[in-house]
């Protein structure tokens, strides 16, 4: 079966909206949670998050199919992460075809359209909702209009299943071109969900927390004692994979291959994890195995991308659930958790976290976990704090566990 690569990727997030100034903050530790703009927060809880800034949406604006106005920030967001992924894999045009795919990970896809024509109902009647509203908000439509934006004939369709949504996303890209379905994939996740009811719901279920409103950088703590909760962020993050005979007949130089994967399911709670991270674990050996790899022989020259959301049960269950695959080699991993500086992107962070992977390898520099101040006893293992490190890495693990039970892990190597 053919080998799986990464040719080109693509971000859009509150700390860069380039591959570029994306990276470079995450190694230099910039966080860019900061005070919300676009919201009217006076009534919220939670006044902090991951906003995109400084974005020039006339970029989406081309070839007569796509406009901004008819889009939501999730697509819009979407669709310009895709296209510096095909630029970087020196993909052009707007008709693309049937070699290609498009699979599309999104959590809360359209509540910013869902909101706001809601909104419109309640205060001016139903002859105020607009008549794309449905097709604005559909879960569907990044993926839609990605298709639309680059003549995409292929298969193309979304994944919901929350925070691992765009990690499932890459499985199935995975497995389409490892079965010879599709010569190359777009794939990745897009997320827009702040808005006063996605930070009220998120405040509400006691994932988030209002203690650091104040001080917005300090919020989010990963494997820290005093963590007590994420704080929510928007984006998207596009990855080009793409088969061997594809790359090969391109002439295309890899960025990474995309050697395995994990995915379980906890069957525990609608929300909760397994506290002793059994389902995690799980999908951490199926990983391992199907990429062929032994704990003891990679932990050395493997970076783990945490979860690593700053909530006292994922981060606890997580420690557990590495700890549970690799044994004592655990120790010798070197794991961080990015949504330190980026937020949690809920269903494209497992797309964003995989670019912190692919560069991790290229760069030889391991993003930091920021905020780590007060080692807690039971998360004892090496969670880069505070400072990137420079190291060659040879693996790569990718972790996302969801609301639900979802459990995936992507296991990436170095070309």
């Amino acid at each position: 079966m053919s080998k799986v690569f990464v040719t080109g990727m693509g971000v859009i997030s509150c700390v860069g909206n380039n591959l570029d100034s994306f990276w470079g903050n995450l190694c230099a530790g910039k966080c860019g949670i900061r005070q919300l703009q676009s919201l009217d927060t006076s009534a919220l809880p939670v006044t902090i998050g991951g906003e995109v800034t400084d974005l020039d949406l006339k970029q989406v604006e081309f070839n007569g199919r796509l406009t901004a106005k008819r889009m939501d920030r999730s697509s819009l967001f979407a669709v310009l992460a895709a296209g510096q992924a095909l630029t970087q894999a020196n993909i052009q045009g707007d008709q693309l075809g049937d070699p290609f795919a498009v699979v599309i990970g999104s959590g809360l896809s359209g509540i910013e359209t869902l909101q706001h024509q809601t909104e419109r109902f309640l205060k001016r009647g139903a002859g105020a909702v607009s008549p794309l509203t449905i097709p604005v908000l559909m879960p569907n439509a990044p993926a839609a209009n990605i298709s639309l934006a680059y003549g995409i004939t292929g298969p193309s369709y979304t994944i919901s299943s929350a925070c691992s949504s765009s990690g499932h996303a890459l499985i199935d890209a995975y497995e389409m071109l490892k079965s010879g379905r599709a010569e190359i994939v777009i794939a990745g996740g897009t997320e827009a969900s702040i808005t006063n009811l996605g930070i009220a719901a998120f405040t509400k279920m006691r994932a988030m927390k209002t203690n650091y409103n104040n001080r917005p950088a300090a919020a989010i703590r990963p494997f820290s004692q005093d963590r007590e909760g994420l704080v929510m962020s928007e984006g998207a993050a596009m990855l080009v994979l793409e088969s061997e005979a594809s790359l090969e007949k391109r002439g295309i130089a890899p960025l990474a291959e995309m050697t395995g994967y994990g995915s379980t399911m906890d069957a525990h709670h609608l929300v909760q994890p397994d506290p002793l991270g059994k389902g995690a674990a799980k999908a951490i050996r199926q990983a391992l195995q199907s990429a062929g790899w032994s704990p003891g022989d990679i932990a050395e020259k493997t970076y783990v991308s945490a979860h690593g959301t700053g909530t006292p049960a994922n981060d606890l269950m997580e420690t557990l659930s590495l700890k549970e695959a690799f044994g004592q080699s655990a120790y010798q991993l070197a794991i961080s958790s990015t949504k330190s500086m980026t937020g949690h992107m809920i269903g494209a962070t497992g797309a964003l976290e995989m670019v912190a992977c692919v560069q991790t390898m290229r760069e030889g520099i391991i993003p930091p976990t920021l905020n780590y101040e007060h080692p807690d006893p039971e998360c004892d293992l090496d969670y880069v704090p505070n400072v990137a490190r420079h190291k060659e890495i040879q693996y790569t693990l990718n972790n996302s566990f969801a609301f639900g039970g979802h459990n995936v892990c992507l296991a990436m190597q170095k070309v």
